[in-house]
């Protein structure tokens, strides 16, 4: 049986259980916000340094290939929410001689500010790197 003062008791209870909830629900938005953006950004430097290294492989000097290495990661990552990008090229490849291996590597670092996500714990920003081989043409002139 219902005693009409059971419900007074009851009332307000649910205003209570929101304003114990709702910040519990805004950093779960904020974590996974967090975690896509750190995602959608690893991938974007991974193909940022794998264009870094083919771009660079086909340049036929050194200095050629770090500036279209540069060029070929800044293109890839200009849709992202990087705010500072480093590209490190390895072109010690250039200096072997025509008909032997030689391989471009591609460094490409990226820091992402997750300041704006106002998550209490986060780090304000968090850095990336990635890193990518291509072999250069083993009868082409260097």
């Amino acid at each position: 049986m219902n005693h009409p003062h059971s419900r007074d008791r009851e009332n307000g209870s649910i205003s209570v259980e929101l304003a114990i909830l709702t910040p519990a629900l805004i950093l779960l938005l904020g974590a996974l916000v967090l975690l896509g953006r750190v995602e959608t950004t690893a991938s974007a430097i991974e193909q940022a340094a794998r264009s870094a290294a083919r771009d660079a492989s086909l340049a036929r000097t050194q200095d050629g290939a770090r500036a279209a290495a540069t060029a070929a990661a800044a293109r890839e990552l200009a849709s992202t929410s990087c705010v500072a990008t480093a590209v490190a090229v390895d072109t010690s490849g250039f200096a072997t001689r025509i008909g032997q291996d030689a391989v471009v590597t591609a460094t490409v670092s990226c820091t992402v500010s997750v300041a704006d996500l106002a998550v209490p714990g986060l780090p304000g920003a968090r850095t990336m790197t990635a890193q990518a081989t291509s072999p250069l043409d083993r009868y082409r002139t260097r």
